[in-house]
């Protein structure tokens, strides 16, 4: 195994003496790299050699040098830079005390970039305080007790004439039930269906893994559905054992597809023709970006398709509210779950929305992150096209995330959670995605789910770099 390395003809990369004092592989590539930097014969901007390239003068595992750069780039002492590669950081960006450290420690998580989570600094507190003053000065004294298990009527009534304008939906109030944030509304609806006899469900084969938790715990069994570039392909339905079928029908989790005029149409076919049940989660419709909000898929037949909503990606997950627009049948049934879950969803936030809804202020609120959203989804594609351009970012018509396929030869998705760790960035990657019950896509090519939406202004910038050396390594 060689030992050094020469960059630009003049420098010798040595691993022998860090070896010698006992360092592993690794350990001595960065000990040889910082100490480079540090006495200047690595002088700043100088552009080091790809990961791939620099194994292969060394003779070692392309992932030992790609771990070590993102530790190094984590302390500092590189960062990536125009053209994709990395280079050595200017002058105190690093601890000039930074040394080895044996055993060395994933740093804390810096950057959120967790798919689906919105920026909690845009909450339109002024708004909601506003509208829970108005909303608790004309509120009934029977609002505050036990009451419909259904949610408070005032909300109801609001989110029935919202929907229908914003997201085509055809409901009434008393067929909506409120609930505390998808997940609930989730379990309720498993339960009603159990108590149908269904006893199993089919979900994406690629979707939000608590998704499939909540069906799991719920007694169900999970069933994936294959998906391609038009969406889930409901045409399959009809040779699966299931009762329900959950789809995101507007902006497919992960991969950012809408699903097609004709697959929707099969799925609303497979349900009629079976007695099934389609549940719709909307849970980002309202930022589409590119062009006009794909409608909800309820409308073809609101007594098959369950359509579910939440506050969480347009308010904030903390209020924990969600709601559920039922076909006739499963009022009832949902009903008797809700109560024996807890009764009731809290009715000072009920109301709050409620009022924030009819007077305007929601719309006016969501249009705002409407603006603020396709403004970071379009620094993300430039700052990628800039620096990682190999990169290809798909699924950004619409919603909070992205889908970054990374080119052929990369590092495996647990390589690049592992390096993200090194880089203080939390993220997910598509296979993380993967249903339980799915199989592994032989040869599939490494790609990253991208949340941007949950950084703050001042934190963004750091996050791109970040991520920009993850996608380069």
């Amino acid at each position: 195994m060689e030992s050094w390395a020469t960059f630009g003809g003049d420098l010798h990369l040595d691993l022998s003496a860090g070896r010698a004092r006992g360092l592993g592989l690794r350990a001595a590539l960065e000990d040889a790299l910082r100490t480079a930097a540090r006495d200047g014969r690595l002088a700043a901007g100088t552009r080091l050699p790809s990961s791939r390239v620099l194994a292969a003068d060394l003779g070692i595992a392309r992932n030992t040098v790609a771990e070590a750069y993102a530790l190094l780039t984590a302390e500092g002492w590189m960062t990536a830079r125009q053209g994709s590669g990395t280079v050595v950081a200017e002058r105190g960006a690093a601890s000039v005390s930074a040394a080895p450290r044996t055993p060395q420690r994933t740093p804390a998580v810096r950057f959120d970039l967790m798919p689906g989570r919105p920026d909690l600094t845009l909450f339109p507190r002024s708004a909601w305080l506003a509208a829970a003053r108005r909303a608790l000065a004309v509120a009934p004294h029977e609002a505050l007790g036990y009451s419909d298990p259904r949610g408070r009527i005032e909300l109801r009534r609001a989110l029935a004439d919202y929907l229908a304008r914003v997201r085509g939906v055809r409901t009434d109030p008393e067929r909506i039930l409120i609930c505390a944030g998808y997940t609930q509304g989730l379990a309720l609806l498993c339960g009603a269906l159990r108590e149908r006899g269904v006893g199993a469900v089919a979900v994406e084969e690629y979707g939000l893994p608590p998704q499939q938790a909540v069906i799991t715990a719920a007694g169900l069994a999970t069933v994936p559905l294959p998906l391609d570039g038009h969406g889930a392909r409901t045409d399959l339905l009809g040779g699966l054992d299931v009762g329900a079928v959950v789809l995101t029908s507007a902006h497919q989790f992960p991969t950012g597809v809408p699903l097609r005029a004709n697959r929707r149409a099969a799925a609303v076919d497979w349900a009629r023709e079976t007695g099934g049940i389609v549940i719709e989660d909307d849970y980002d419709g309202e930022f589409r970006y590119d062009r006009q909000p794909v409608g909800a898929m309820q409308a073809l037949d609101p007594e098959r398709v369950v359509y579910a909503g939440t506050a969480s990606k347009s308010l904030a997950p903390g209020l924990r509210l969600g709601w559920l627009a039922l076909p006739a049948a499963l009022v009832e049934p949902v009903m008797r779950q809700k109560e024996l879950a807890d009764g009731q969803s809290g009715a000072m936030d009920q109301l709050t929305l409620a009022e924030l809804i009819t007077s305007g202020g929601f719309d006016r609120h969501v249009r705002r992150c409407r603006l603020h959203y396709r403004r970071r989804r379009d620094q993300l594609i430039g700052t990628l096209a800039e620096r990682a351009p190999e990169v290809r970012v798909t699924g950004i018509a619409a919603g909070l995330h992205a889908v970054l396929e990374l080119p052929p030869g990369s590092l495996t998705d647990g390589e690049l959670l592992r390096h993200a760790g090194w880089l203080g960035l939390s993220l997910n990657t598509m296979s993380g995605c993967r249903a339980d019950s799915a199989e592994p896509v032989p040869d599939a090519p490494s790609a990253l789910v991208i949340g941007y939406g949950t950084p703050p202004e001042r934190a963004w910038p750091g996050a791109l770099e970040a991520l920009c050396t993850l996608a380069t390594l």
